[in-house]
């Protein structure tokens, strides 16, 4: 797990992964800004450049705030699986989140779920 925070913010970026059925699934909580995005963009994609699985959950559900920062690490992380004939799908996004992805029509480029049951399932 991967925790990172400033000491100015009550709230930072808590990380974890597992494989479900060769599924990425990254859990995530806390808040999704500017000072957080590369660890988000390394969660997603890996570190170092390396490939990452071609499919991946992100389960927001425990996200509370997200701001342009996140759309970007997203849709960069949707274009690079895509190209390896995957997908990134978004499961359990709260409302202040969803509230971030719908005008810029994220939600309509990536598959979002109510669950990460439901992500997981083909």
């Amino acid at each position: 797990m991967t925790d990172i925070g400033k000491a100015d913010r009550p709230k930072g970026l808590s990380v974890e992964q597992r494989v479900v059925d060769g599924i990425r699934v990254v859990t995530m909580q806390g808040e999704i800004g500017h000072d957080v995005k590369d660890v988000l963009g390394e969660a997603l994609l890996g570190a170092d450049g390396a490939v990452p699985p071609p499919r991946i959950v992100a389960d927001l559900g425990g996200v509370t705030f997200m701001d342009s920062s996140g759309i970007n690490v997203f849709l960069a992380a949707h274009r690079q699986v895509s190209g390896a004939r995957g997908w990134l799908r978004i499961a359990a996004a709260q409302e202040p989140v969803l509230q971030v992805l719908r005008p810029v029509g994220v939600d309509a480029l990536l598959s979002c779920h109510a669950t990460t049951e439901q992500a997981l399932n083909p």
